[in-house]
């Protein structure tokens, strides 16, 4: 059976490295908060709202590499897959909160939710005043008619680049940035495809195994199970049926206009992505759909898995706009 091989140091220590090393990477724009295993950025000013978010790690970029000028404002880093506690989220809140509120933004699991929903009642009790979107993207999850079950995966970061925006640029006020993020939401979609699983930097196997010949369709960002298990097939098969998951779902019609993320889960070649991005390209111009941006590469991963996640975000004038505003973060620069 095949083993896992990792370039690590102690694994127990994975979270506070990978904290250190957001530090020199942000090379100055960045502030620690050592004892809580925070971060957050030196760009925030006092007539904005602060966006903050936090999540396990194992999937970077997302949720730390997303802070900077156009992103989120801070974030708190779980150990390997698990959720922060509530003391890191409150004391990054305190850290950088400026009477303006604050918008956690976060994927829909039930860890970060039950969290940072007792942050926000201690919180509350020394007057700071938050209010909570939760991403819900992913299609596979939980059907259309139990949206809010859905998991957060990769289009959170569409959601960080609108929240990013509205925030420090266009300086809405915590009502009106809950209301935009949360159209954001409703109008986001990823679906995820597996050939081969991850593993826990403590763990000498991997989390979940595939046959050489078989992918899963709709895979979570931790492993959880798709919609199904299939015989390997081309990379246009796969995407095409992606696409045509991702346009009933919402639904995505003719003239509507979309970003795209191309989404590496951590072990695709740039090669192979590059042939997904031809088919997706394909698929959507098929359809009438006008492509307003794209972007392809590693944005949330799950350690090494290999696979991959497209995301469409539906845009109206309001939301291209604010994607449209410029995005200097350490993931992602427009």
């Amino acid at each position: 059976m095949r083993k896992p091989k990792k370039l690590l140091n102690d694994p127990n220590n994975v979270r506070q490295e990978v904290m250190q090393g957001l530090v020199y990477a942000y090379n100055g724009k960045l502030t620690a908060i050592p004892d809580y295993c925070a971060v957050y950025g030196n760009h925030i000013s006092n007539e904005q709202v602060v966006v903050i978010s936090g999540g396990g790690s194992g999937h970077e970029p997302t949720f730390a590499g997303f802070i900077g000028e156009g992103g989120i404002d801070g974030c708190a880093l779980g150990e390997v897959f698990t959720s922060p506690s509530p003391d890191q989220i409150i004391e990054l809140t305190k850290a950088t909160e400026n009477g303006n509120g604050v918008l956690f933004l976060y994927g829909n699991y039930s860890g970060d939710g039950m969290n940072f929903d007792i942050s926000a009642e201690i919180l509350a009790e020394e007057n700071i005043v938050t209010k909570t979107i939760r991403a819900t993207d992913d299609i596979a999850s939980a059907p259309l008619s139990k949206l809010s079950d859905r998991r957060g995966v990769a289009g959170i970061m569409f959601l960080y680049k609108i929240a990013g925006a509205a925030s420090q640029f266009e300086k809405y006020n915590l009502e009106n940035l809950y209301q935009v993020v949360a159209k954001a939401n409703a109008n986001v979609r990823t679906i995820g495809v597996a050939l081969d699983g991850c593993a826990l930097p403590q763990s000498n196997n991997f989390n979940f195994e595939l046959d050489e010949n078989e992918i899963e369709i709709g895979i979570g960002i931790h492993g959880e199970a798709g919609l199904r298990r299939q015989a390997m097939t081309s990379s246009d098969e796969v995407v095409k049926e992606m696409i045509h998951h991702l346009c009933d779902d919402l639904p995505f019609q003719t003239d509507d206009r979309v970003c795209v993320l191309i989404n590496n889960l951590g072990a695709l070649s740039n090669t192979e992505l590059l042939v997904i991005t031809r088919k997706v390209g394909i698929e959507l111009n098929n359809r009438g759909i006008i492509i307003h941006d794209i972007a392809v590469g590693h944005f949330c991963t799950s350690l090494e898995m290999s696979g991959f996640s497209i995301t469409l975000m539906k845009l109206d004038d309001e939301l291209q706009h604010l994607y449209d505003l410029p995005c200097q973060t350490l993931g992602w620069r427009k």
